[in-house]
């Protein structure tokens, strides 16, 4: 089976202070997509495309060339000379994707560069898009659970499933641990270590690029002079299913999800991935 591995970095990550993607997390000077892309290859994925900015696109092809060997089939995209108008903050992440169209002929994982998603939802994902047709998708549910920190809220787009399939995903914010129990502020309710959440790791056919195009067109039409609204994947995809164009399939993974947000989250993400990534 082709499939390509689409890793989107060209995130500002205002937040952590910094390019957090390119960040050593790993035991032997990984950043978060090298993880990434050895595990998705292990998967069956014979293509990578890294979405960039052009400021630091030749750093992550020296970094990924060092790393990972000179016959990778390996493709960068500067999503901020994709011809949108220039801006500070990148145009979302459904616009990233869309930017990958010309080299993306293939089913496809997407994924955050500065995520890491465990080996077993590569393998869960990749074997769901043997049979992944132009009116499927595919959503990574991640356990709520494994995907919290140890102090602190987050907010994460909670699955809502039907038989397999993704219902919606609501974007749920002010999530914590109180007591024992896992509370959200927004919207207000009790979740489960089990409840399943999206991570942003989706797989597509590759007519998906037709329907970004045309919701794009859309969403420029409608917000192209705002400063900082974003084109976002998840958003985009829950369209297509309201259209009826789209039956997303939630693969359930039981991987530890790691993340960081804040320079905080940076050294206890190094600890747990040097316990993952030696067994």
């Amino acid at each position: 089976m082709d499939l390509a591995l689409v890793i989107m970095a060209a995130g500002l990550g205002s937040r952590f202070g910094g390019n957090k993607q390119l960040v050593e997390v790993g035991p032997n000077g990984e950043v978060f997509f090298d993880f990434a892309i050895a595990d998705a290859r292990a998967a069956g994925a014979n293509r990578v495309v890294i979405i960039v900015r052009r400021e630091f696109a030749d750093t992550v092809e020296a970094h990924v060339r060092k790393m990972h060997g000179d016959d990778l089939d390996l493709h960068l995209v500067c999503q901020d000379e994709s011809g949108a108008p220039p801006r500070e903050k990148p145009w979302g992440t459904a616009h990233a994707v869309l930017t990958t169209a010309s080299v993306v002929d293939r089913p496809f994982i997407v994924v955050n560069a500065d995520d890491y998603y465990g080996t077993d939802s590569y393998r869960q994902v990749a074997e769901a898009c043997r049979t992944i047709g132009p009116r499927d998708a595919v959503v990574a549910g991640f356990e709520l659970g494994r995907t919290m920190p140890a102090k602190g809220a987050v907010s994460r787009g909670v699955l809502h499933v039907d038989g397999g399939n993704l219902v919606r995903i609501v974007e749920t914010h002010g999530i914590e641990r109180r007591d024992g129990t896992i509370i959200s502020a927004d919207p207000p309710g009790e979740l489960t270590d089990t409840t399943p959440v999206s991570m942003n790791m989706f797989a597509f056919h590759p007519s998906l690029m037709n329907h970004l195009a045309r919701l794009w067109d859309e969403f420029f039409a409608a917000h192209g002079h705002e400063p900082k609204t974003e084109f976002l994947l998840p958003t985009a995809v829950s369209q297509l299913m309201a259209e009826g164009h789209l039956t997303v399939k939630v693969v359930p993974t039981s991987s530890d999800w790691i993340g960081v947000t804040n320079p905080d989250d940076l050294e206890p993400a190094r600890a747990s991935l040097a316990g993952l990534r030696s067994r």
